[in-house]
């Protein structure tokens, strides 16, 4: 079974990529990030001629998540449960359901901005809801993994240079630790180290050539419970994905599973 994440950056600029890339990858399980469009607008019918299900939560032109499978989508939750607001808005960055055996979350962690920001408040009270509304799924007895962008580097390795982003956010130490209390509740980290390569990064900006350069972080994410981490049997981040013209600044994680 072949689990994906990937923010598209706009699901409308990204579609002829990313029916190429699930057409030739055979992925059974797609989590997106930043649809940039609404629930109305999502291409439901192209995706379902190639056998796709789709779980939307979105809103507009900002955020916006969605899950699409081949394996069947059950039990579907839009939104984060408990979940804070941002400017009297819950914003569409979650969306969770039970995939074939399996059951997945895939989330858009809000950016923070800056570290004096209220939006990076407004993350780090993001990051304890989520930690509250997966506890029960993380608990059960089978796999179930959170996807996603979550806009924060686990350690300074995931950065190209960590002396670049000394007080930015994606690297304080209130983010990582929202980020490991993830971990405490018994999710981890399922890519292994090393990687396909030396640098796995996940996101590049399109400026100052940054994708060239390499000069990128690791920032899109897979944390799975013991039953899902067991299952793992490959994963890679599709570096190839992010080359050329029409691009997302992100690139797909893909999790091969034995299951």
């Amino acid at each position: 079974m072949r689990i994906a994440t990937w923010n598209v950056n706009s699901i409308t600029a990204r579609l002829p990529r990313l029916l190429a890339w699930l057409e030739s990858t055979g992925t059974d399980v797609l989590c997106i990030q930043e649809t940039k469009c609404s629930a109305e607008q999502f291409p439901r019918d192209e995706l379902r001629e190639l056998g796709y299900e789709s779980a939307v939560n979105a809103t507009g032109r900002w955020n916006g998540v969605a899950l699409l499978s081949k394996v069947g989508l059950e039990d579907v939750v839009s939104g984060l449960p408990g979940g804070p607001d941002f400017e009297g808005v819950q914003e569409p960055r979650a969306v969770s359901a039970t995939c074939g055996p399996v059951r997945i979350w895939s989330v858009y962690v809000p950016n923070g901005r800056e570290v004096d920001h209220e939006h990076y408040a407004y993350k780090l009270r993001w990051f304890e809801a989520l930690k509250g509304a997966v506890a029960q799924d993380v608990a059960g007895g089978r796999p179930f993994a959170v996807l996603g962008d979550f806009n924060v580097a686990p350690t300074d390795e995931d950065v190209w240079d960590p002396a670049v982003f000394e007080g930015a956010t994606h690297v304080t130490p209130a983010e990582r630790a929202a980020l490991a209390t993830l971990r405490e509740a018994g999710l981890s980290d399922v890519m292994p180290r090393p990687l396909k390569y030396d640098r796995p990064y996940t996101f590049w900006d399109y400026r100052a050539l940054a994708f060239p350069k390499n000069k990128g972080m690791r920032i899109d994410l897979v944390y799975g419970n013991e039953p899902f981490a067991k299952a793992v049997k490959d994963s890679y981040v599709d570096r190839e994905e992010r080359k050329g013209k029409g691009a997302s600044d992100h690139a797909p994680v893909v999790v091969d599973l034995e299951i």
